[in-house]
């Protein structure tokens, strides 16, 4: 199995991270982008690339046939279909087959068998692989699903048969929600998966989130390179992944192997693939699922073996045989990963759009950043929100949480709302470090209360009015622009960070500094060179590092891990009342309106689901905030909307 050039089916860090690999091993490659991506670091990562018309990924990366005809243009004869969009659909490797080209993953008769988690539940009750108690039967009727729901007991999960990611998941507590759960599950699974059948399984409460990887040859040899705890997410989807875990010592990482392995066996496995399961507080563990194709945390597998899966990959596509066989697998210190999103923790993690102005992300040793972004790249509504996988490796677990932390803090991302911050926080909280950390984390420690917004300290509103009053010197000279020496009265500013405006007072003072009031402190700061998105500054002889950029008018500023956007708003009319309070309903962020549940004239209650918006491969329902008439419906299913346009209008009742 022969060959040299590998078309990359994917996008972004991992298109990036595969092409570095491949290119590594003397592979030719060869990047495909829509036309939101046309300009996107992984289309310069490769020797070629291949336009893909359209933005949506029903007609850019999950369409078969053009992905098959970018390979034949492009003289490609493999293909990597990187995870998520078609590296778990068999069509598509039997596809490739059909068109002569090396699928890198495993054959699509190991993809059918786990690509349905009903089917492959199924499979591994069968190989005597311990699973957890459901229902994953044919009969998707509703009120089989709640009877079956009933005979397991809550809580309940209610999972999309045909997907991942969090997609297509509901947890449900309460009987009367099993209703809506099912229905809604239903839904987004089917347009996310294109298939809607879904499965029940008892919630394993406190339980931990842990797979194994696996690795298997055309040869017989089947081994795993241990285990990785991705127990910390929202939503259902994984934001913090570590290896080893913290709750699995050899002899449990023995067993859990050993069952990897009967899974991968029991499907004639080839390639990278990962088994799933939850451990539970009494340290038995159960089946979820398994994903046939390379994982977004596998760079934390790669920093305790030393070993390179993407390499393994390619070699075993090619017909080699495994590089190490599995007493030859050694695993040194700990590494963890965090996941960096263009999401607004403090906002329900809403995922968020925008253009990156200025990307810096951190380097050291023990550190290392996938990303496939740089200084103007476009976040756009079609594609998940993820900007960067930040990885850290140290002797201990503790090393490598504390070096991860700083490494998130050092990375500037200026441009869209990130959970940057909430990350270091999670990293840095007690009962984190402690290891003591399950799938319901996130919701124990950091409940949506306490993601209240950041504010600005006074260092960001002391360098902001610096830089203004840099800009204004530098462009009219010290007399001119209202800024005098010879002023006897500080001069005013309004600054504005999203809903905060804070006054700031400054006058020049000795030495060329500036004199500040922020609020009621006096603040002596002195403002350095702007270069490279880099400003040094000292606050009462402190020098310290800030990075600045221009953009839309405002100042975006990270200092100390927080980056703010800050207007001069000194001489902007007052605002009016806000749109929402008067019945007005606005796109919360880009996205594709793909259901309108309502018609003008309806009445609607407060709460009710009046449309849905997907974006960022998520659903959103816009509901009513209060009760009333739907007096306007400016827009329509199928319809693209930016962030801010108005969906509806409310006539509230008395």
């Amino acid at each position: 199995m022969n060959f040299s050039k590998v078309l990359i089916a994917n996008r972004g860090e991992i298109a990036c991270r595969i092409a570095r690999t491949a290119h590594e091993l003397g592979y030719r490659t060869v990047a495909v982008f829509s036309e939101a991506d046309a300009g996107a670091l992984h289309v310069l990562a490769c020797d070629e690339a291949v336009g893909l018309d359209g933005n949506l990924a029903a007609e850019t990366y999950l369409n078969i046939a053009r992905l098959i005809d970018a390979a034949r243009r492009s003289g490609a004869d493999a293909v990597h279909p990187g995870y998520g969009f078609l590296s778990e659909n068999a069509v598509f490797a039997r596809a490739c087959a059909e068109a002569g080209l090396v699928f890198i993953g495993p054959p699509p008769e190991a993809i059918d068998a786990m690509g349905n988690k009903a089917a492959a539940k199924r499979r591994m009750i069968e190989a005597g692989v311990p699973c957890v108690p459901g229902y994953q039967g044919a009969d998707q009727r509703d009120s089989t699903l709640i009877a079956e729901a009933r005979k397991i007991g809550l809580p309940v999960m209610v999972k999309a048969a045909a997907g991942g990611g969090g997609r297509g998941m509901r947890l449900v507590n309460a009987e009367t929600d099993l209703g809506d759960a099912i229905r809604t599950a239903r839904d987004e699974a089917a347009n996310a998966f294109g298939s809607g059948e879904l499965i029940l399984e008892k919630a394993v409460v406190e339980a931990r989130h842990v797979e194994i990887q696996v690795f298997a040859d055309a040869h017989g040899s089947v081994v795993h390179l241990g285990e990785r705890d991705c127990s910390i997410q929202r939503r259902h989807q994984k934001v913090i992944e570590e290896a080893p875990s913290p709750a699995v010592d050899a002899a449990l990482r023995q067993r859990m192997g050993a069952a990897a392995i009967a899974a991968a066996r029991a499907i004639g496995y080839r390639g990278a693939g990962t088994v799933e399961f939850l451990l539970g507080k009494d340290g038995r563990f159960y089946f979820l699922e398994m994903n046939t194709r390379l994982q977004v945390e596998h760079p934390v597998t790669e920093m305790i073996t030393g070993q390179d899966l993407v390499a393994w990959q390619l070699r075993v596509a090619a017909g080699e045989k495994l590089p190490l066989k599995q007493e030859e697998i050694r695993f040194e210190g700990h590494a963890i990963e965090a996941r960096l999103y263009a999401e607004d923790p403090a906002n329900g993690f809403l995922p968020q759009t925008g253009t990156v102005a200025l990307w810096r992300p951190a380097s050291g040793p023990g550190l290392r950043t996938d990303h496939g972004i740089r200084d103007g790249h476009a976040i756009s509504p079609y594609y998940d929100p993820m900007i960067a996988k930040v990885v850290a490796h140290g002797t201990t677990r503790v090393d490598a949480c504390r070096r991860l932390a700083r490494a998130l803090e050092d990375t500037v991302v200026l441009g869209p709302v990130t959970n940057k911050h909430f990350l270091v926080q999670l990293l840095r909280h007690p009962a984190f470090l402690s290891g003591d950390a399950n799938t319901s984390f996130i919701d124990s420690y950091f409940p949506p209360a306490a993601l209240t917004p950041a504010t600005p300290t006074r260092a960001h509103w002391a360098v902001a009015a610096g830089l203004l009053y840099r800009t204004v010197r530098d462009r009219a000279g010290p007399l001119l622009g209202g800024w005098r020496n010879s002023n006897p009265e500080p001069t005013l500013l309004r600054l504005r960070a999203g809903s905060t405006v804070q006054e700031v007072r400054l006058a020049p003072a000795a030495g060329g500094g500036l004199k500040t009031i922020v609020g009621d402190a006096d603040v002596l700061i002195h403002i350095g060179r702007h270069e490279d998105g880099r400003v040094r500054f000292a606050i009462e002889g402190v020098w310290r590092t800030a990075h600045a950029q221009v953009a839309d008018g405002s100042w975006l500023i990270e200092l100390g891990g927080l980056a703010f956007a800050i207007a001069d708003v000194t001489h902007d009319a007052p605002e009016g009342a806000d749109a929402a309070g008067d019945g007005t309903l606005r796109a919360p962020m880009d996205g594709r309106i793909v259901v309108v549940k309502v018609a003008t004239g309806d009445a609607v209650v407060r709460g009710q689901t009046l449309m849905v918006l997907e974006a960022m491969k998520m659903q959103h329902q816009i509901r009513a905030a209060s009760d009333g008439t739907v007096a306007s419906l400016p827009v329509k299913e199928g319809e693209q909307v930016a962030a801010r346009t108005v969906l509806a209008t409310l006539t509230p009742s008395d």
